[in-house]
């Protein structure tokens, strides 16, 4: 924890402790930890003197904070119409068979968390996914079961190429 706290006090460093970055803060303590953890978030309250509800709406808010820990790779899925429609379900149904979890859960050995997201604005290759934040698109069944492979056999992530 003390790791955590000696990273809170460069990220505040880096805003300038200021309460209207708290947006900012948060997605980078998430991004460097994997997760705000509540006692982070504690300490973020308290170091920028704002209501520990404040803090812990706004980091549950937005999905490019995480308030419980994520998997070694994040699989996000649009769920809007237009990706829904060109075979969303089919790309659904093929990620949590093929990883064995639900949306919203991570795998029991720590390596995948699937989640839900809102428009990607890639309409145009729908339906669309995001591994560790590179988009892919025109996804079919098969597709997951290809891409997928390529990162369970990458120890790296994230350098597997672009959208479809």
């Amino acid at each position: 924890m003390e790791e955590h706290m000696n990273l809170l006090t460069t990220v505040l460093e880096r805003y300038g402790a200021d309460p209207e970055a708290l947006v900012e803060i948060l997605r980078d303590l998430s991004q460097e930890t994997g997760y705000v953890s509540q006692e982070l978030l504690v300490a973020v309250a308290d170091r920028l003197q704002l209501p520990r509800s404040h803090v812990h709406s706004v980091a549950s808010f937005y999905s490019m904070i995480s308030v419980e820990p994520r998997g070694r790779h994040t699989v996000q899925m649009c769920q809007d119409a237009p990706c829904h429609v060109a075979g969303g379900r089919e790309v659904w149904q093929a990620l949590e068979e093929t990883l064995g979890i639900h949306f919203g859960e991570t795998t029991p050995d720590g390596e995948w968390t699937l989640q839900v997201t809102s428009c990607l604005g890639l309409c145009s290759v729908g339906p669309v996914i995001t591994i560790d934040g590179e988009v892919f698109g025109n996804m079919t069944h098969a597709k997951v079961q290809e891409l997928l492979g390529r990162y369970r056999g990458c120890c790296c992530g994230g350098s597997q190429g672009g959208a479809a």
